[in-house]
């Protein structure tokens, strides 16, 4: 193979964890290659013109959870990224009512107070309470697991810190945090609130990507995912990327090339090359190999291991436990191009949280039914939808005059009762559940639609690459999360095959456009590198 070929580590996968990856290495003078199957980059987080004068965010579509340290790290706002912070959000009710969550304290006391006098210290209390929660995790995004097994000294150091983290809780605060990350976000709410709506409203964050209900165990955790990110400082606030979310996948791409790494597109994985249990580079769809001493996968574990490499090449026990790993489809996905802003008749004229996120949900028993469709294999008949239309914010996104709206629908299953198949009439009718839901708080909708992108887990999953379309490639309940995400023993980024690594999200600290695992991974392949490096001076000079 000539020169040309080879590299001083590859990454598979060129979504936003891979690409972060990518940049740390080249940063560090390594010569570095990314392969990506799709023609464009980005993975989840693209943004894509499919109807003239539009442009899509087609999966991802906000941004909060990317990582402050990232993005000064990798200097991504030179490189042309922006997030514009929105403004609040309300819940809609088809009397007429609504609830508006503003982002100025007072007037959303004032709002809660409108609805519930009782629940408004209530809501103070229950800041309060995951605020704490996020203080204790925020530390964690960026380190390393320990191995709970181990006595090397970093990882006993590691479990210290955890450990004595924790101890500063205090009593109470330790076993409120037990309890939180355990419990469903019903319950969890229940403790606080008395107005069903404004549960509703909260409830979302809890249930959104992921394959649970209100009211199953772990979903308050999946909510706290939600809130620990931050745009400008503000902790829990959201925002949108000028440009929609390619833009962050196109700032890494930018600082990636600035550092002398190169990217290819057009190829997917055929697989891994591997010999004598390490791993020498891949090979490619379209017959291209590359080799490398390191590999880094940006795709889910199930991908990784069960679709690209021999079993045989793996521990039996590792690759029984990568099986069991959850990653369930629950989720859809819609972008529209609308003629012009589409009428809430319940929201106060110029209401600025019609520039947030927008919901149509009653009550915690109503998210719970649409939970109970996804059981039965259907899509919801009255399912929750978190709505924004960014183009208010980030005029690039629509013509002038017109809109861009992006809807994600809880719930969605990945497989069809009665062997139905999303590639058919099914996804139309799932958007028209959808459409219709809409025309019961915005009448005259349907009429404004020029045109749609619908999205099922199956459609994601064969664009992106996500197994059954699960936006977080795992679940993030508390037994995929730590040390034991993705599978114990291997939650340090490192896999069963030496120089094979794990870079996405099926990593901790799980998933959104955080690219912690990217960084993380990055960070434990360096100083793998380094000391494979002191070895070989050791070696050399005996």
């Amino acid at each position: 193979m000539s020169e040309a070929g080879r590299y001083d580590a590859i990454i598979v996968g060129a979504g936003h964890n891979g690409l972060t990856t990518a940049c740390y290495l080249a940063k560090s003078g390594l010569k570095v290659l990314v392969v990506e199957k799709n023609d464009w980059i980005g993975g989840a987080a693209v943004s894509r013109e499919l109807y003239d004068g539009w442009t899509y965010s087609n999966c991802s579509y906000v941004c909060s959870l990317l990582r402050p340290e990232i993005v000064r790290d990798l200097d991504l706002p030179r490189h042309g990224l922006q997030v514009i912070p929105y403004e609040g959000g309300a819940t809609f009710t088809p009397d007429g009512d609504h609830f508006g969550y503003y982002n100025d304290h007072d007037a959303l006391r004032r709002e809660i107070h409108r609805h519930e006098p009782r629940d408004v210290d209530a809501y103070d209390r229950f800041s309060q309470a995951v605020m704490k929660q996020c203080r204790f995790i925020r530390p964690l995004l960026m380190r390393t697991p320990p191995d709970p097994t181990s006595f090397k000294p970093r990882d006993v150091q590691e479990l210290l810190y955890l450990l004595k983290r924790f101890h500063d809780l205090g009593p109470r605060d330790m076993g409120e945090a037990i309890r939180f990350w355990t419990m469903s976000i019903g319950d969890y709410l229940d403790g606080f609130f008395e107005c069903e709506l404004i549960k509703a409203h909260i409830a979302g964050g809890g249930i959104i990507g992921t394959g649970l209900g209100v009211y199953s165990p772990g979903s308050a955790y999946v909510l706290l995912h939600h809130y620990m990110g931050d745009v400008d400082g503000a902790i829990g606030a959201w925002g949108f990327a000028r440009g929609g979310m390619g833009s962050v996948s196109q700032s890494l791409a930018s600082a990636l090339r600035e550092f002398g790494g190169e990217i290819r597109t057009g190829s997917g994985l055929e697989r891994f090359l591997v010999k004598d249990g390490k791993v020498t580079g891949v090979a490619l769809e379209n017959g291209d190999t590359y080799e490398a001493p390191v590999v880094a996968s940006n795709m889910d574990v199930k991908r990784t291991f069960l679709k690209h490499l021999e079993e045989a090449d793996l521990p039996s026990e590792f690759v029984g436990a990568v099986r069991k790993f959850k990653i369930r489809g629950s989720s859809g996905k819609i972008n529209v191009a609308l003629d012009r802003m589409p009428d809430f008749p319940a929201a106060p004229k110029d209401a600025v949280f019609l520039r947030g996120d927008m919901h149509a949900s009653e009550s915690l028993a109503e998210l719970e039914h649409a939970f109970d469709d996804w059981k039965e294999c259907r899509w919801s008949e009255n399912p929750y939808f978190d709505m924004l239309i960014p183009s208010q914010i980030d005029p690039t996104m629509a013509p002038p005059g017109k809109h861009m709206m992006t809807l994600f629908i809880q719930y969605a299953p990945y497989e069809l009762a009665d062997g139905r198949s999303w590639d058919g009439p099914a996804r139309d009718e799932f958007a028209e559940t959808v459409i219709s839901k809409i025309e019961t708080i915005s009448p005259g909708f349907r009429d404004l639609i020029l045109h749609q992108e619908v999205r099922t887990p199956w459609d994601i999953e064969r664009e992106v690459g996500l197994t059954e379309g699960n936006i977080f490639q795992g679940e993030l309940t508390f037994d995929q999360l730590l040390f034991n995400r993705p599978v114990p023993g291997y939650a340090q980024y490192r896999s069963p095959i030496r120089g094979l690594y794990m870079v996405g999200s099926s990593a901790h600290p799980g998933g959104g456009v955080m690219a912690a695992p990217g960084a993380n991974a990055a960070r434990e392949i360096l100083r793998d590198m380094g000391a494979m490096k002191t070895l070989r001076s050791r070696s050399r000079a005996a």
